[in-house]
């Protein structure tokens, strides 16, 4: 055991998007930044699906030519509807904003590996295989002391100036701090693996991601590189009430289930082990307290439906390193900032939420399933579907009509009459 402590100015737990992100662009500024993994590189990850806003950080980070490389490149997404067969495109050339018009599908285990790679490059210090295990914060101006355990199980220990908690649905802080609630509205769980010999869109809709809409659920369908699908199923506890057997034969029997998935994997293989995570959807209290900030699904994490995982956590690291900076020079306007950025990621997270609530629900399903452009409503949503998760005025109203005719068509639906139907239904290109 090593009585040896080790100063830095920004300690990172994590070096998933949110951790990297915030790493490498503290690092570029200067700062002694050490980012500690608890796995190492390359490693499985789920969230494979990236949306168009993800573009202008990888930008910011110089990475878009090392993830055009290797991505399968995703020009928009498609809901497919279990009970009728049904398939919608949307397209994100059709949203509101033309500089970010198509996104990716990666491995994790690549995509995350570069952004680590991208920290250590300007300067930040790592160390895999690191788990952290205990954390104790000082009083204002003093170092936290950080406790964790090395690949070879010996105690190390460190005294940053300020904590960066991107530890992921491990949530470590929250989990230590006790401020970590499952979000009851949309109480989920999920099972997934990844195959070969499913499927693939041809043509306009190659590179698309497949939402299909089951009777108590949904399944994802992301083309990646080599020719292998990530295929997943997502339920509420109905769903899983009476589950038989391993998670394996809980994911295979899904798929057996549902008529449009099993269509596309009749000769696939599976060439990952099936994961399973349950307490799908959660939040915390705060995301800061005094020398620390949480980040990304440190913080929260929503269903992803829509893809909104990564763009959230990257995100976060870039207003995360900010912060901290702003934290290291003057606590108080440190701690300004922190609340501004919860609030911000809050909002974010309360637009997208809105339709991941209503996933399930006959109306939302409905009017996917029948998009019009009444007042720029499709225009609207694709946006809100790319990414634009903080509600720019142009995406005011048409998202604000959508939601006043989602309301109306649920009232109909619940006084037993038929919404009118749309008037030739707009195809939307693409889907998500």
């Amino acid at each position: 055991m090593s009585d040896l402590v080790q100063n830095c100015d920004i300690l990172v737990i994590g070096g998933g998007p949110a951790g990297s992100t915030a790493a490498a662009l503290l690092a570029e500024k200067g700062h002694d930044v050490l980012v500690l993994e608890k796995e190492r590189h390359p490693r499985f990850h789920i969230g494979e699906s990236l949306l168009p806003l993800n573009a202008q950080i990888l930008d910011r980070l110089g990475l878009r030519g090392r993830i055009d490389a290797i991505g399968v490149h995703k020009p928009g997404a498609e809901f497919v509807a279990d009970n009728t067969g049904k398939e919608v495109q949307f397209s994100f050339a059709q949203g509101l904003d033309q500089r970010f018009t198509s996104a990716w599908q990666v491995r994790r285990s690549d995509f995350d590996q570069i952004l680590f790679e991208a920290a250590e490059a300007r300067g930040a210090r790592t160390m895999q295989e690191t788990r952290v295990t205990a954390v104790e914060f000082a009083p204002p101006g003093q170092r936290a002391r950080v406790t964790a355990a090395g690949p070879d199980g010996e105690a190390l220990h460190f005294a940053p100036r300020f904590v960066l908690d991107a530890s992921g649905r491990d949530t470590f802080l929250a989990a230590k701090l006790g401020t970590k609630t499952s979000n009851k509205r949309n109480n989920t769980a999920a099972v997934f693996a990844h195959f070969t010999g499913a499927e693939f869109r041809t043509g306009d809709r190659e590179g698309y991601i497949s939402v299909h809409l089951a009777e108590d659920g949904w399944f994802w369908m992301i083309p990646l590189p080599d020719g292998v699908m990530s295929v997943g199923f997502v339920g509420n506890p109905e769903a899983f009430k009476d589950r038989r057997g391993t998670p394996a034969d809980l994911l295979h029997d899904r798929i057996a289930a549902s008529p449009t998935v099993s269509a596309r994997m009749r000769n696939a293989t599976r060439v990952s082990d099936v994961t399973g995570t349950g307490n799908y959807s959660y939040s915390c209290a705060t995301s800061f307290g005094e020398g620390y900030l949480m980040l990304g699904d440190a913080f929260a994490f929503l269903d992803p439906v829509f893809s909104s995982g990564v763009l959230l956590a990257m995100t976060s690291g870039e207003q995360g390193a900010g912060v901290a900076e702003a934290w290291l020079a003057d606590p108080v306007r440190g701690r300004a900032m922190a609340a501004r950025m919860e609030k911000d990621m809050r909002h974010a997270m309360s637009r997208i939420g809105w339709l991941i609530y209503r996933i399930n629900t006959p109306a939302l399903r409905l009017l996917f399933m029948a998009p019009r452009n009444m007042f720029r409503m499709r225009d609207g949503l694709v946006s809100l579907l790319a990414g634009n998760l903080r509600g720019t005025w142009s995406a005011v109203l048409p998202v604000l009509a959508f939601k006043s005719i989602y309301y109306a068509t649920t009232l109909l639906l619940r006084l037993g009459l038929h919404a009118p139907p749309p008037r030739a239904p707009v195809q939307l290109a693409a889907a998500e």
